[in-house]
């Protein structure tokens, strides 16, 4: 990419979006295209096409997604598997149309089977059953990166399929009810922090094992990868097996761990209380990164350092927003 290329970040506002413009705005890129909802609804086919059609992107970050935790993917399970079905194949499609160079498709590592082979390589795509809690949002990312893939080979497209393993940073969503598990944690911790609580509520047994990449790492990582030497990036779109690469740290941690974590870095002192009558979801999903570490990339931030910095953006927005005993 070049510092003044047309670059559109779609979801410029999510974790992953506004993680990838804070980095492309730091390396010296000018020419972002951004647009909020209300200015441009990935859902309205019509709409997608005319701002394709008007702005000519050269290079595209599809970040925008309807995302959740467990409890989300439970409650609207349509929604998921529709709206991102429908955002990823609006702008795939007008992507293709308006003959963008490069596009970088962002999934989640719940693509990957429930008993996938740990840690999970990309070849283990489609080789077992899914996580049940977010089986349409995994199916639909599966569709994006079929999508991807099948449109390299049809039409001979630049399409590459990134899937991150659980992100956590200061743009993340800390609604209870919508949210992963760290950001979660970290807001119950601040719940119990700003109510003078003696205990926190964790879901599940707290023995599932979970790998946790900062925002900006992974943004780096995108940035890395749409910058690759024309040699080392067509090497990833093999027609025999999926444009499909890993992010990851390869490091990973129980949910007791990180409960623990995330309680000693925000200062919280009570008790870690496991309620086993809610679910676990997958037991393990730790990522081979072996594939993107041979092409040169490693992230830089350790999970206490990213929790910290993640905490330190948002203390005073939750500690002023949750509840006083």
């Amino acid at each position: 990419m070049k510092k003044d290329s047309r670059i559109y970040i779609a979801g410029h506002r999510g974790l992953v979006g506004s993680a990838v413009q804070r980095a492309l705005t730091a390396q010296g890129y000018t020419n972002l295209l951004t647009r909020t909802r209300v200015e441009l609804d990935l859902l309205n086919t019509t709409a997608v096409n005319d701002f394709f059609a008007t702005e000519m992107p050269e290079y595209v970050f599809l970040a925008a997604a309807k995302v959740g935790g467990i409890l989300a993917n439970n409650n609207y399970p349509a929604d998921f598997v529709r709206d991102n079905l429908i955002i990823q194949t609006n702008i795939i499609e007008a992507s293709r149309v308006n003959h963008v160079d490069r596009l970088l498709f962002l999934g989640s590592s719940c693509i990957y089977p429930k008993f996938a082979p740990q840690p999970m390589p990309e070849s283990c795509l489609l080789t077992g059953p899914l996580e049940p809690t977010n089986r349409p949002y995994a199916l639909a990312k599966i569709a994006g990166i079929e999508m991807c893939w099948s449109y390299n080979r049809q039409y001979k497209t630049k399409y590459l399929a990134a899937m991150p393993t659980n992100l956590y940073g200061p743009n993340d969503n800390f609604d209870l009810a919508n949210s992963h598990v760290l950001p979660a944690l970290i807001r119950k911790t601040a719940e119990a922090i700003k109510s003078s609580a003696n205990e926190v509520i964790v879901w599940g047994t707290g023995t599932p094992r979970r790998e946790l990449l900062y925002s900006d790492d992974l943004a780096e990582a995108c940035l890395f990868l749409m910058n690759l030497d024309d040699t080392r990036y067509n090497s990833l779109l093999n027609e025999d097996t999926p444009p499909l690469v890993n992010i990851g740290t390869g490091e990973d941690v129980t949910i007791r761990e990180l409960a623990r974590i995330v309680a000693q870095v925000l200062g919280f002192n009570g008790q870690l209380v496991f309620d086993t009558t809610k679910p676990d979801g997958t037991p393990r999903k730790l990522m081979d990164v072996s594939r993107l570490h041979d092409l040169g990339w490693h992230h830089t931030t350790s999970l206490e350092q990213g929790i910290r910095i993640t905490w330190e953006a948002v203390r005073s927005q939750l500690l002023d927003h949750v509840p006083s005993s």
